[in-house]
């Protein structure tokens, strides 16, 4: 059964709740500049995650954890700038809400303020749940995130598949009603069986949206690169490229520096 597509001019928390009701997805890509979030956004994205995911795509970095609070700020600013439609959702970097919600409030409130984001994500359940309450409370919308948490990577050692045994699938719906009690207005799952993404979306009056979750959830998120073919290591049964722009470009720069080379750039219309 297709579902029509509302007409949402903006797209805000009220919004996803909304397309949950009518059994609408939602769609959502990651991005972290201007340029690629201005194309995204005039495509009809929903949401757009300014992920800590920044560290390995932008970066470099083998895993998210050493990305900075100031750098993900730099890069919510970007996108923000380019964004007419999308809902930003900024991903709070490790270190700057564990362990002390007075922290996690001060890195919220920067977030907003510098890069004029619309509201922030957290990895974590009842371990965090102190901050996320500390930070709704200053009126800043908050996504929770469960399954797998790649801020913890160190602690679970693996990127494998979260909760595929009875104690912690049960932990996972826990936390999700957990950070809906509180006040969150969306949940990501990550990699995490897709009965069990299902059962949580049913569970939940929030948008469940997932990433390796299935398709019983009520929206879905990939990192942009990946979606575009811009990094080709990375391939997991999840992920679907909808481009193979690594090879497009490789094979555009090619043929650049051949005409260079030949002297046939720039021609005679090509200069002044």
């Amino acid at each position: 059964m297709s579902v029509a597509k509302g007409d949402y001019k903006k797209v805000t928390t009220h919004t996803l709740a909304e397309m949950k009701q009518k059994g609408e997805k939602i769609s959502m890509l990651t991005a972290y500049d201007y340029t690629l979030s201005k194309i995204i956004d005039g495509a009809g994205i929903d949401v757009i995650l300014v992920g800590d995911s920044a560290s390995n795509v932008m970066a470099g970095h083998e895993t998210t954890l050493p990305i900075t609070l100031n750098e993900m700020i730099y890069h919510a600013s970007s996108v923000v700038r380019a964004v007419d439609r999308a809902l930003v959702v900024v991903d709070m970097p490790f270190g700057s809400y564990q362990g002390n919600s007075l922290e996690a409030l001060s890195s919220a409130i920067k977030i907003m303020k510098e890069s004029g984001g619309h509201s922030i994500k957290l990895e974590g359940g009842s371990e965090i749940i102190e901050s996320v309450e500390r930070i709704l409370t200053a009126g800043i919308p908050v996504m929770g995130h469960l399954g797998l948490t790649p801020q913890s990577i160190y602690k679970f050692g693996t990127y494998n598949v979260r909760a595929k045994e009875e104690e912690e699938a049960a932990k996972l719906l826990e936390d999700a009603k957990l950070l809906e009690d509180a006040g969150c207005f969306a949940l990501v799952l990550e990699k995490v069986p897709a009965k069990l993404a299902q059962k949580v979306a049913e569970s939940i009056n929030i948008p469940v949206i997932g990433i390796g979750a299935g398709n019983g959830v009520d929206g879905q998120v990939l990192v942009l690169h990946d979606m575009l073919g811009m990094i080709q290591e990375f391939n997991p049964r999840f992920l679907r490229r909808y481009l193979n722009l690594a090879e497009d470009i490789k094979g555009a720069v090619q043929n650049y520096v051949s005409d260079v080379k030949a002297k046939n750039f720039p021609n005679e219309k090509e200069q002044y």
